[in-house]
């Protein structure tokens, strides 16, 4: 354990994207700008990014950036936070801001453009040095300290307010959201009233005894019991603060339609973050953004607060009780590839403060971690972008072919399975394929298609070329897939679900993908209360858990959907928990 501390400590150390050129204290309030407005335009994450720069004969006076198709809550922070940055710093070179570096990159680019059209030799602007200053010492008193913004985080926050609870959150980065602004496919729960109405047949032992087969059953059976019983009430809870989920498909591992999504086919994720933070807003719930925790308090065996820090303050934060809900460590490749070698090298899906942070600390204090060396590959992930494919698309119908242009697998087996068929094709690559009727029923394609990660083609024939593959065989490969789901027989690799629909209307699409670093199943130890528990088999008192920092709900593998019900189900678990210990 003391290898894994280690190794988390020097991974979570961020490095800059851009760095300023030592022992340069230049500033450039001698520089002569030609005063005007000048325009530069760069590729974003979503689209292109306009950045409009305000010179004055002495300095760059200001920056306005337009990019209205970066993703909100992540380049679109960037887009607040960087114009402002390069103004006080009179220079380009400022920081990428974590999770947006694309549509930073691009903002970056766009000024330079603008300021080169101006004639300002751009490499000359030596970024303005700011003075050191010590750090001011502050205490905050709350009830309930939250160390982490993500879905989880934010639901516990939600519930406790409305619970009369004071309540704080903490998170490092400069935005909210986490791993689960990146979700995709939806959330799955089992006996929900969107089911009964659109008519579909399903239980909470199926939903258990899913999620224990798609584990290998290494999962802890009494938390996937309190996930699946607890999740229609869960959907329902999403309903009352506004955030909806009335659509239901197939996924991975799943026996039946179960996994919920927003009206449309939209992103989980991010519909959920904004919802989220919608509800954080309006029950005025502070979130302290840019700041770190580094360390559990605890007093006689219980925790009483954290101690963290930020670029000005070092902050006590006494409370009551506090909960982790820091993600898990996807994007640690140093600590992943310590587990799983042969892991070294893949993208990984995940947002860059999934480095483990909140495992460290439990660990300080004596939690117990399970499933530690359990971390999943994602079959469907584009690699030059790292946009993962969400399972939706499958769901709804789509197949995988390797560059023959043959089917090699049931696309909707576990996650685990479909990536080692993946792997196994030659060049260890294959690609989505589906149709408009998809692309039309399902709207998070549309970031595929912004992102310029789609083939597309009129036909079946002219889609085959563009991604070098033999016509003849890929169209004889859709009118096998076809039959078989005119037959529901699919004779060649028995796949059962997601077979709604057929892949027939023009115009078709393909997505190059290979297997992504994903999620990460192990963590600290909880129990049904979501109570953290130590080394020695006993909670911790006053320390409870929720989200990806968690182990043993999903066992040796996660199935598609499990992930957003877990933050929600255990979210409002630890937050129950919290008001009842706090008020004994």
């Amino acid at each position: 354990m003391k290898k894994f501390f280690v190794l988390l400590m020097v991974s979570i150390l961020t490095v800059s994207l851009v760095a300023c050129k030592n022992n340069e204290n230049e500033n450039n309030s001698k520089s002569e700008f030609k005063a005007g407005t000048y325009e530069g335009t760069a590729k974003g994450y979503g689209g292109d990014i306009i950045a409009t720069v305000i010179l004055s004969n002495e300095k760059i006076k200001e920056v306005k950036v337009v990019g209205d198709k970066e993703t909100e809550g992540i380049g679109s922070v960037a887009i607040d936070i960087l114009p402002e940055q390069i103004v006080e710093k009179q220079s380009v070179k400022v920081d990428a801001v974590a999770s947006a570096t694309v549509t930073s990159n691009a903002i970056i680019e766009a000024v330079t453009k603008a300021l080169e059209s101006a004639g300002v030799d751009v490499e000359s602007l030596v970024p303005i040095q700011t003075e050191n200053i010590d750090k001011e010492e502050k205490t905050v008193n709350v009830d309930v300290v939250i160390v982490g913004a993500g879905g989880a985080g934010m639901t516990a926050a939600i519930e406790l307010k409305n619970a009369g609870i004071n309540v704080i959150i903490i998170e490092k980065m400069a935005m909210v959201g986490g791993n689960t602004i990146k979700a995709t496919g939806g959330m799955n729960a089992s006996e929900t009233r969107v089911q009964e109405k659109l008519g579909i047949e399903d239980s909470n032992e199926t939903f258990i005894e899913d999620t224990m087969v798609g584990g290998y059953n290494v999962n802890n059976r009494q938390l996937v019991t309190v996930m699946a019983e607890n999740s229609a009430e869960a959907i329902d809870w999403l309903d009352s603060i506004g955030a909806p989920l009335p659509e239901v498909s197939f996924s991975g591992g799943a026996t039946n339609k179960r996994i919920h999504r927003p009206e449309g086919g939209a992103g989980v994720g991010a519909y959920l973050v904004e919802k989220f933070t919608d509800n954080l807003e309006a029950l005025d719930i502070e979130v302290m953004l840019n700041t770190k925790a580094t360390e559990i308090l605890t007093d006689n065996g219980r925790a009483i607060g954290i101690k963290a820090e930020s670029t000005n303050t070092n902050y006590t934060i006494n409370a009551k009780a506090v909960i982790i809900a820091t993600g898990g460590f996807g994007a640690n490749e140093e600590l992943y590839t310590k587990y799983k070698p042969e892991l070294k090298g893949y993208v990984s899906t995940n947002t860059p403060g999934a480095t483990g942070d909140g495992i460290v600390m439990a660990e300080m204090i004596g939690a117990n971690l399970v499933d530690i060396d359990q971390i999943q590959v994602h079959p469907t992930v584009e690699q030059t972008t790292s946009i993962m494919i969400t399972e939706s698309v499958r769901g709804g119908g789509a197949i995988l072919v390797n560059q023959e242009g043959k089917r090699f697998v049931d696309e909707l087996l576990t996650r685990d399975v479909v990536s080692d068929a993946v792997i196994a094709q030659e060049g260890s690559y294959s690609y989505i394929i589906f149709d408009q009727l998809l692309r039309d029923n399902l709207s998070a394609i549309e970031k595929y298609v912004e992102n310029n990660i789609t083939e597309q083609g009129e036909t079946i024939e002219e889609l085959a070329g563009k991604i070098n593959m033999d016509p003849k065989i890929l169209a004889e490969t859709l009118k096998t897939w076809n039959e078989a789901v005119a037959s529901q027989n699919d004779a060649e690799f028995k796949r059962t679900t997601g077979m709604d629909n057929n892949i027939s209307v023009g115009p078709y699409y393909a997505i190059k993908i290979a297997p992504g670093v994903h999620y990460t199943m192990g963590g600290v130890e909880i129990n049904t209360k979501s109570e953290v528990i130590s080394t020695k088999g006993v909670a911790i008192p006053g320390l409870f858990a929720a989200g990806e920092v968690t182990g043993g709900i999903h066992g040796a593998n996660r199935i598609g959907g499990n992930a957003v019900a877990e933050i929600v189900v255990f979210g409002r678990v630890a937050a129950a928990s919290a008001i009842e210990y706090i008020k004994k």
